[in-house]
């Protein structure tokens, strides 16, 4: 990533941005979600799996 550009926008002003992700496949635009998802809470490899619950129930009689 290259970190040394820079440049500043108002709010106000119009957008390229939605044409961007447009053109975007489905899965390049997941890959970016996850990519900021990632980036703002971090990657934790035990956290990646899904977690596993067992309960045993007791029946009745009847």
């Amino acid at each position: 990533m290259d970190k040394t550009a820079f440049s500043v926008a108002s709010l106000a002003d119009e957008s390229d941005e939605r044409a961007f992700w447009a053109a975007k496949t489905p899965q390049e635009r997941l890959a970016a979600l996850e990519f900021l998802r990632v980036v703002s809470y971090g990657y934790d490899p035990l956290a990646a799996r899904l977690q596993r619950l067992l309960t045993v129930a007791q029946l009745g009689e009847g």
